[in-house]
């Protein structure tokens, strides 16, 4: 965070990593008492060289911080008890019995495993807001290089401008953020050589093809699909046993969801559906709200004129308190330019709140000319009725 003094986030970081560089001391210790005492009944170190291996282990482990309340407690076993239980279950001649030691002279370092995957999943929900907020910044500065570069031709060197300062600086806070328990997509690397070296070409290169990889990796990385949704209730058919009754709420509390959320659900919608294949975000527009783009292939199945493959734009609105009037239709068709080429087939509007009649009305015109662009409304209705058969999006994003 260049320039900036230091925020709550960053002291999270920074706490964080010195619990991570104690995680990975006793990932590392714990790999030397593995090598010493894998053989078997054979020990490959001196008793002294273990037991201060073993002291190191233990106060190492004093300064690793719990997670939901919780922290490994299993410490390597010395020397003796190791030796003494693997000659007994050899003893006992039985496969259980020797698994069975082999597991607790193992627990120190299942434990440690059980830490590292809670570890990630709380770095993770920690810097959720920021990298999203941070890929806003980084496609705007990206869509003000491209439209004041993108149509040049000639050798530019785009190292010394303002904009260019500022895209490096947000990438590589967004790699500090990242830290180890995001993965660095494809194409990560290329767009560091490309930020290396300032170059046009390597600008155009970002704008198709490094960053919209690399941001809709990432975004997936961070969303994990395997995270849990809470329930508070460890049996279901405790519920059923209660014979609940009365009157279901079908509306959904849409007040929960920033921006960012709402382009997410979107985004979450159309990627998991069968149909629609290669949803990604696009740049920001000049849109005074900001408001990202969403692009999809819907695919069409004809019996018999066969596949046919429409691209469909999707502009996400969070309106909680107004309605998309003409006015936003109209800019949304002067802005569909900004995607063009490949054509826009469809251009859907998809909003948390409703349209005015006047825009109905506008929009029902439209699709009624000759023009080959149709628009498609998804307002708030539309939405819950698309969600009610999808209760598992309205659970990840507790709508409801």
């Amino acid at each position: 965070m260049v320039g900036q003094s230091s925020s709550s986030l960053d002291r999270a970081i920074r706490t964080f990593e010195a619990a991570e560089a104690n995680l990975g001391k006793l990932e590392r210790i714990w790999g030397q008492v593995c090598g010493i005492i894998s053989d078997g009944l054979v020990i490959n170190s001196s008793p002294m060289e273990y037991d201060d291996l073993r002291r190191s282990y233990s106060h190492i482990l004093n300064h690793l911080p719990k997670i939901d309340g919780w922290k490994p407690s299993a410490e390597p076993y010395d020397l003796f008890s190791i030796l003494q239980n693997r000659i007994d279950a050899r003893e006992i001649d039985e496969i259980s019995a020797i698994y069975s030691i082999e597991q607790w002279i193992e627990e120190p370092g299942t434990e440690l495993k059980e830490y590292r995957f809670r570890f990630d999943l709380k770095r993770r929900k920690l810097i959720r807001d920021a990298v999203s907020k941070m890929f806003n910044e980084i496609n705007v500065i990206l869509a003000e290089l491209k439209e004041t570069y993108g149509n040049e031709e000639d050798y530019i060197k785009l190292n010394d401008t303002h904009e260019w300062n500022q895209l490096n600086d947000r990438v590589r806070e967004l790699n500090t953020l990242l830290g180890s328990s995001v993965s660095r997509p494809q194409r990560w690397n290329d767009l560091l050589k490309h930020l290396s070296t300032g170059e046009l070409g390597g600008l155009k290169d970002i704008i198709r093809h490094d960053w919209p990889t690399v941001k809709d990796s990432l975004m997936k990385s961070l969303y994990d699909q395997n995270d849990p949704i809470p329930t508070g209730i460890e049996d279901l058919s405790n519920l059923v046993a209660e014979k609940p009754s009365g009157t279901v709420v079908t509306k959904l509390n849409w007040d929960r969801l920033l921006p960012d959320e709402f382009e997410r659900l979107i985004y979450s919608l159309i990627s998991c559906e069968s149909g629609y294949e290669n949803a990604e975000w696009l740049m920001h527009t000049n849109a005074p709200d900001r408001g990202r783009d969403l692009s999809v292939t819907r695919v069409l199945k004809d019996g018999l004129s066969g596949v046919l493959r429409r691209r469909v734009l999707i502009q996400c609105k969070h309106y909680l308190t107004k309605s998309i009037t003409p006015t936003d239709v109209a800019l949304l068709k002067e802005q569909i330019k900004l995607w063009e080429p490949p054509r826009i087939d469809v251009v859907v509007i998809a909003t948390s709140g409703r349209f005015t009649a006047d825009a109905v009305a506008s929009i029902e015109r439209h699709n009624q000319s000759d023009s080959a662009l149709a628009i498609e409304m998804w307002p708030e209705s539309h939405l819950e009725s698309l969600l009610a058969k999808r209760p598992a999006i309205i659970a990840e994003f507790q709508l409801r």
